[in-house]
């Protein structure tokens, strides 16, 4: 008698269909940890001059912007691990609690060590995150809403890119400390989020070969080439934001907005790529992975090789379009590979993977280079090749995982 209200009220969970509202916060949410990223970028001088007589300070503050993607990629696979043991939307809030405290605090806290603390909280924070909205979209859809979903996911975050860095410009003209107010955007998210989500049943539902044969354990050998390709994804995702600018002034342009103009067509070729995914869905995810790594890859040669303006504008717009293609098949061939109690985790370690790349990109870059500016074609050209032979990598994946290759299209059917 008493379990007779559970099976009523699971199969009234069950029964909940997400729509545009859970979509939206589910997209937005998505976008937040792209804030903590960018946001700071246009300020970064300002507040280096705030802290000049702070010993240490020439390594602090540029670790206030890229201290959250570090603690991404070192935390968010345990997020997923706490998702799937605990439970997504309570992680979830818990999660955008934290974004907002650790966000504002910078408004009032003089010491620079403690705001770099504050920085290490809001990875934290974004870990659950990233981590939680993407494990439900994976809970909540399925086919080919979910692969719609991933593939506007990308198209969200790389449009918020854009928006971040010119809203954070504009905010810190007067004082650097002002950009911070914006994460209590989170005090709108967070009732919103606690009001039209909720917490995931698992569902009876075909799973793919490998997750049925895993019998609950995590399928790592199935997953690791993926990220794998994920961590080198994240590396290739922050060759165009961080490098363009120094290839340009090689080539003597230093005007912002003609700087301002690359990046956009980078933007711009990160939005069409993920927007293709669903048209070129009829391909095995092997085949889209390897049409992505070589778009990426002959983009950035041709960086490498560009004499003009015009010229790095086309090659870094050919480099998005690999990008934005890579990433939404990267995560919709993941997410079939798993069942309802490992998506949080797997998740989480695609977030991580990522991020991990984004980290490791300019030290990348700077480690070919020496830190000479004019060796940086060199370097552009040896990553390109890198990201061919990457490509022809992925036709292998299925057989080194011993997944069943299948395109999102099968994927689709399946689930």
């Amino acid at each position: 008698m008493v379990s007779e209200p559970c099976v009523q009220n699971e199969a009234s969970s069950e029964r909940r269909q997400a729509g545009l509202a859970q979509s939206l916060l589910l997209l937005l949410g998505s976008c937040l940890p792209v804030l903590g990223a960018v946001l700071l970028a246009p300020v970064l001088p300002r507040m280096q001059a705030h802290f000049a007589d702070v010993a240490g300070s020439a390594v602090l503050v540029p670790i206030v912007l890229t201290l959250p993607a570090l603690v991404i990629a070192l935390l968010a696979p345990f997020a997923g691990m706490i998702a799937d043991r605990l439970g997504r939307k309570p992680l979830l809030l818990a999660s955008m609690g934290l974004y907002v405290l650790c966000g504002v605090l910078p408004l009032w806290l003089e010491s620079l060590q403690a705001i770099v603390l504050s920085r290490a909280g809001i990875g934290l924070a974004e870990a659950g995150i990233m981590t939680c909205c993407t494990t439900l979209m994976g809970d909540y859809y399925s086919g080919a809403r979910r692969e719609r979903l991933f593939a506007l996911q990308m198209v969200a975050t790389s449009l918020s890119a854009a928006v971040f860095i010119a809203v954070g410009g504009f905010l810190g003209q007067n004082d650097w400390r002002t950009p911070f107010a914006l994460y209590a955007v989170g005090l709108i998210f967070l009732p919103l989020m606690a009001w039209k989500l909720w917490e995931p049943q698992a569902r009876a539902q075909a799973e793919s070969p490998i997750a049925s044969a895993s019998n609950g354990v995590f399928p790592w050998r199935a997953l690791t080439p993926m990220y794998v390709l994920a961590l080198l994804a994240g590396l290739s995702l922050f060759i165009v934001p961080v490098q363009a600018g120094y290839l340009l002034n090689l080539l003597q342009v230093d005007a912002p907005q003609q700087i301002g103009m690359t990046m956009g067509a980078n933007q711009l070729g990160v939005l069409v790529g993920a927007l293709s995914f669903r048209l070129l869905s009829a391909l095995r995810a092997q085949h889209l992975l390897l049409i992505a790594y070589v778009m990426a890859g002959i983009g950035t040669l041709l960086m490498s090789t560009a004499g003009s303006h015009a010229q790095v504008v086309m090659a870094v717009m050919i480099n998005g379009l690999g990008i934005g293609l890579m990433l939404p098949t990267l995560i919709t061939w993941i997410m079939a590979q798993v069942n309802f109690h490992q998506r949080g985790r797997a998740a989480g370690c695609f977030t991580a993977a990522i991020f991990a790349g984004e980290f490791i990109s300019p030290l990348v870059v700077l480690g070919m280079t020496h830190g000479v500016v004019s060796a940086l074609p060199t370097a552009l050209a040896v990553l390109g090749g890198l990201q061919c032979l990457v490509a022809m990598f992925c036709l292998s994946v299925p057989r080194l995982g011993g997944l069943v290759a299948q395109s999102p299209m099968t994927i689709k059917r399946e689930l």
